[in-house]
């Protein structure tokens, strides 16, 4: 940030203010007054959640906050509120009750439910109106981009978003605020049309439409909603033949996130027959689901939360979605049965190919190492930094690492995360989590907790990656047995050396990259450090990425 007196002698300080953003203050020594030189954010739309929840933030000649169409403002003297619904929805409604009305321009970052590339708007209209959790969603017609929303948060109007978005509201709304352009569904009065968009087709200017186009739009409509009623009545008998239990899990989905039953899981397990791994939090089977989908599923052997505490945390977790985690598909919740169905990864975990002697044919290349460790730290940064939510896993270690088909590292065992709002400073734990030798010293020294553990716990998992040996339990070098700390003095004097890394897995004969191999290492150390002297994730992807020899880099995916 450069203040606008940029210059010597001047105090100044930087604030973040009520509003979210961040300012540059500049004295004025004569009259003491602190006057703004600088902002972080000029426009003050992009500053998110600033007109609450279901709020619209627009800008011309200074923001302003607007409802969407079919909603109200919550408390008319406080925009932090934001806005309310003045309909409800039930979950069994048909679809041919809906519709959308278009804000131009508009979107509300965030909170996707799903997101779909190269796809038409109509697909995109009928992904929103096949969930029940989809409140509305936003479409980029040049790239066919297609972001439905259960969550209506940060939302703005800006004339150069090259996409709009569309309320999903039933029909009942529209027709009874319809009669006036400049009601409650009017976005902007002043620069932008509501619009009625149907199935399979909206209107572009609802001014310009030549009325014969409309009477015949309105004939094909009316045959459309009829054949849309006859599927409903039957869609809703066959509803009537599924379980209740069944009916629940339908109405959690998210991205196919949902509640499973204990019987479900019994018979895709096959009574829990093929086991896949078993670490401090419990048990983890193969299964084969109803729809053929091959999933990993983690029977818990302790759980302190309550159902309604373990569903909820669950629930958020199964939100979360990036390339370099284990994705969780659902749970199941009933009596004392607490099991996760996570996504099935191929190549089993990182250990197997680190430590395993009697199958040289998982000796891993110094490349798929590099990816491995970079993919990693790009997980852990989207946990500590991306997340709406804070996320610390508590149980780095290669055994928690999962391998694709392609050695994209996954991170694995979200039974031990622990999450908080983002304010919050540090966690609070009613015992140690974590594996011996990759748990950080403020563990052991009942200092509070932040997500500076899983740095710890990383660096040690670097080192080992680079070794090829557990390094947590000690290590043997030119035939001297080292504990972790020796080892670790001896790191530091072997980086003020410089020259060749002789710690580096003899069993691939020299062919490794050396200036990876050294940046990996002096990460390694600096993870290992105090926890005040600890580099972020963020950092530390950053770092890595400056010595990746791949031209292209996997996105974070919200």
């Amino acid at each position: 940030m450069t203040a606008s007196d940029s210059g010597p002698g001047i105090k100044r300080r930087i604030t973040m203010d009520y509003d979210g953003n961040l300012r540059m203050y500049s004295l004025n020594a004569a009259n003491g007054n602190w006057t703004v030189t600088g902002e972080a954010l000029l426009q003050m739309c992009y500053v998110h959640g600033l007109c609450g929840k279901n709020g619209i933030c627009e800008y011309s000649q200074g923001f302003r906050c607007n409802c969407p169409p079919g909603y109200e403002m919550t408390d008319p003297k406080n925009w932090g509120k934001g806005c309310r619904p003045t309909f409800s929805v039930n979950c069994g409604q048909p679809q041919e009750d809906f519709t959308f009305i278009k804000i131009p321009h508009g979107d509300f970052y965030g909170f996707d439910l799903t997101s779909n590339k190269s796809i038409s708007f109509e697909e995109c209209m009928q992904i929103c109106l096949d969930s029940c959790l989809c409140l509305s969603f936003t479409y980029k017609a040049g790239e066919g981009l297609c972001y439905t929303k259960d969550r209506l948060y940060n939302g703005q109007v800006y004339p150069y978003f090259p996409g709009d978005n569309y309320i999903k509201l039933p029909k009942k709304v529209t027709s009874t605020s319809s009669a006036s352009r400049n009601s409650s569904l009017t976005c902007s009065p002043k620069n932008a049309k509501v619009m009625l968009v149907s199935k399979d087709a909206y209107m572009k200017n609802s001014d310009n439409i030549n009325w014969l186009y409309f009477y015949i739009f309105a004939a094909i409509l009316g045959a459309v909603e009829l054949l849309f009623i006859m599927t409903g009545w039957y869609f809703l008998f066959k509803m009537h033949n599924i379980a209740k239990s069944m009916e629940e899990g339908y109405k959690m989905i998210t991205s196919q996130f949902r509640r499973f039953t204990y019987r479900e899981l019994v018979e895709a397990t096959g009574k829990f027959k093929e086991e896949l791994g078993k670490g401090g939090s419990g048990t983890v089977y193969r299964g084969i689901l109803g729809d053929k989908k091959v999933v990993a599923i983690k029977k818990l052997t302790e759980v302190r939360q309550g159902e309604e505490e373990f569903w909820a945390e669950v629930t958020l977790i199964g939100r979360i979605n990036h390339i370099n985690l284990v994705r969780m598909w659902g749970f199941c919740s009933e009596g004392k049965h607490r099991l996760l169905v996570y996504e099935y990864v191929e190549n089993e975990s990182l250990d197997k190919y680190l430590f395993s002697d009697r199958r040289t044919e998982k000796l891993l290349s110094w490349s798929h190492r590099f990816k491995i460790a970079l993919g990693a730290a790009r997980g852990l940064a989207y946990l500590h930094h991306e997340c709406l939510e804070w996320v610390v896993h508590c149980d780095v270690k290669p055994e928690n690492i999962l391998l694709t088909r392609d050695f994209e590292a996954k991170i694995a065992d979200f039974g031990l995360s622990k999450l908080s709002k983002r304010d919050s400073p540090s966690f609070s734990f009613t015992h140690m989590r974590g594996t011996m030798g990759y748990m950080a010293p403020e563990w052991a020294l009942n200092l509070p907790i932040n997500a500076k553990v899983d740095v710890y716990s990383y660096g040690v998992v670097l080192l080992e990656i680079v070794t090829g040996k557990r390094v947590s339990s000690g290590i043997i070098i030119d035939g001297e047995e080292m504990d972790f700390m020796q080892f670790l003095q001896e790191l530091k004097l072997m980086l003020a050396r410089g020259g060749d890394l002789d710690i580096v897995d003899a069993r691939l004969k020299g062919h490794f990259n050396h200036e990876q191999a050294t940046v990996m290492v002096k990460i390694a150390v600096s993870c290992l450090e105090e926890r005040g002297k600890r580099p972020t994730m963020d950092q530390i992807v950053k770092d890595l990425m400056v010595y990746d020899d791949e031209d292209t880099h996997p996105a974070y995916v919200l």
